[in-house]
């Protein structure tokens, strides 16, 4: 169920508040580009600073308007194994098929209590997606303790943003090959793919939906010369999201597409001048804007 282009879906605002007709239009958006799934309030979807009742509310628009046409995997993660259980419980109530839940941040768990907090998630009885994004965590899940968790039917998956590739091939052998492997890195997608991933949980594919559901399924097909030519449109637009925060370009790029406004939540503000240019140039050279 869970391969392929799933964009990690921005969280549109209007006037400090969620624009909910702007996000029923990206759900069908997105549907309509190729994207196999759909990812709400992660990072990108600015979960940090949306409340409790945001949060539920856009996991609960995000699966009614997709309405079982594409997986939602929704967002329920916290540093708090008390809050995820309620967010992946929240996730189940509304119909989500699955939770991507990150490895606790700043309290900095030993892997014995990243075993107890993801239990604790998977025993909610919805299928789990783990996070491991050690560079905003600063916390690393092993190969080896991924492989305890995957002995729990609900623990399916795991959104890898290490940007080791060789983390690929250890997690299929701890976890075994049906263990979805997603990326959770845009720049390395292919690679990832290539070493035994099977898609990519993306912030470009807000932007490029098309594209990138096309570039990964030339990577699912094993026709790595048509996904090489997709990447080099792709890169430049890559680097250009991610020269600031990843969303907030992401947002900027999906504006001037006419897709939703730019507005962000502080402590994030909007693009530099200088960033704004790089965006539009690497639009253009990926076909996305004349």
């Amino acid at each position: 169920m869970f391969k392929g282009s799933l964009p990690a879906l921005v969280t549109p605002f209007t006037n400090g508040q969620v624009d909910v007709a702007t996000l029923k239009k990206l759900v069908n958006w997105h549907v309509a580009q190729g994207s196999h799934g759909l990812v709400p309030v992660g990072t990108t979807g600015e979960s940090p600073t949306l409340t409790h009742a945001e949060h539920d509310m856009v996991v609960e628009i995000v699966v009614a308007e997709a309405a079982g046409r594409i997986p939602v995997i929704a967002g329920a993660g916290s540093n708090n194994t008390i809050e995820t259980v309620r967010l992946v419980q929240a996730a189940k109530q509304a119909g989500a098929d699955a939770a991507l839940v990150v490895t606790p941040y700043y309290n900095k768990p030993t892997q014995a209590g990243l075993i107890a907090h993801f239990m604790a998630a998977a025993d909610c009885g919805l299928p789990i997606v783990i996070y491991n994004i050690p560079g905003r965590s600063v916390v690393d899940m092993t190969p080896a303790t991924m492989g305890e968790l995957a002995k729990h039917e609900m623990i399916i998956g795991v959104k890898d943003a290490t940007g080791d590739l060789s983390r690929v091939p250890k997690q299929r052998m701890t976890c075994g090959t049906d263990f979805v492997q997603l990326s959770g890195e845009d720049a390395t997608a292919l690679g990832f793919n290539a070493h035994g991933g099977i898609g990519c949980i993306s912030v470009t594919a807000n932007v490029a939906p098309a594209l990138c559901a096309a570039f990964q399924e030339s990577t699912l097909a094993g026709d790595y010369a048509s996904a090489l030519t997709q990447l080099d449109r792709l890169m430049p637009l890559h680097e250009a999201i991610f020269t600031e925060p990843g969303l907030v370009g992401a947002k900027y790029g999906m504006s001037l597409l006419g897709m939703c406004s730019e507005e962000v939540r502080l402590p994030l503000v909007g693009l530099t001048d200088a960033t704004k240019d790089k965006m539009r140039a690497a639009m253009i050279h990926a076909g996305l804007l004349n």
